[in-house]
């Protein structure tokens, strides 16, 4: 099961990589409406998160005291290097977590917000919270490329050639 949760994590990291490999570097920071996050907002929030989540996972409460999640969401214009930077750093945090749970951690309890729960639903729940970020990233990416996005799934025509 844990191999299976790693799995799908390492999906959407990609997917939202492969996402903001597709905008300009002078286009990175923008926002296609001022109510939107930009990619850097979601992508400080999502590192935060993951940080914040899986330091001391098993041992420590999920939300840490260091972190300043209210700051995640300060517009900022960043170069893609401090982009990736940050991504990485949380990303890097998690996939550790992962590396040293194996399937029998998953009943173990551990505290998010001082809500007790088991393992297996705090990782379910950090997957959904990234998969939501993630699908963000995406449709930011997207608006920010304009017609040279190319789909990183099947394309329209695509889908329809298949179901026939």
């Amino acid at each position: 099961m844990i191999e299976s949760i790693d799995a799908e994590f390492l999906r959407y990291k990609q997917l939202a990589e492969r996402a903001i490999a597709q905008v300009t570097d002078d286009r990175l920071s923008q926002r296609p409406l001022d109510t939107d996050n930009s990619i850097p907002v979601i992508c400080w929030h999502l590192s935060g998160n993951l940080r914040s989540r899986f330091t001391e996972f098993l041992n420590t409460d999920g939300e840490k005291p260091w972190r300043k999640r209210d700051e995640e969401f300060v517009e900022r214009t960043v170069t893609r290097g401090e982009l990736l930077e940050r991504w990485n750093a949380g990303w890097a945090v998690l996939l550790k977590a992962l590396s040293e749970l194996d399937d029998g951690d998953l009943a173990r309890m551990v505290a998010i917000r001082g809500e007790v729960i088991r393992v297996d639903q705090a990782l379910l729940r950090s997957l959904a919270h990234t998969s939501y970020h993630v699908g963000q990233i995406v449709y930011l990416a997207k608006s920010l490329a304009g017609p040279s996005f190319e789909s990183l799934s099947i394309p329209r025509a695509e889908a329809r050639e298949r179901s026939q």
